[in-house]
């Protein structure tokens, strides 16, 4: 199991989703604990200024941008929409 940290970014902006989004983030971010899960959640490295983080969907829109600390650990930095990759 994947042990998930949180930047102070990464909370402001879950605070302002709406609580439908909240519920659903909370849920796959229970999923990517499971690393068997990544492939279905679509973990995929990110190109360009965020060269060093990966990303996953939480719905059509949203997303969550990550950092792995090692094998074991994930940061996550960043939740929303695409405007999270400027």
């Amino acid at each position: 199991m994947i042990a998930v940290h949180f930047k102070p970014t990464f909370v402001r902006q879950f605070k302002k989703l709406p609580s439908d989004l909240q519920d659903e983030v909370i849920e796959k971010i229970h999923e990517f604990k499971h690393s068997k899960n990544h492939k279905k959640l679509k973990v995929h490295k990110l190109r360009g200024a965020l060269k060093n983080y990966y990303s996953f969907s939480i719905d059509y829109k949203n997303r969550i941008v990550f950092q792995y600390e090692n094998n074991r650990e994930v940061v996550f930095v960043y939740i929303g929409d695409h405007n999270i990759y400027r």
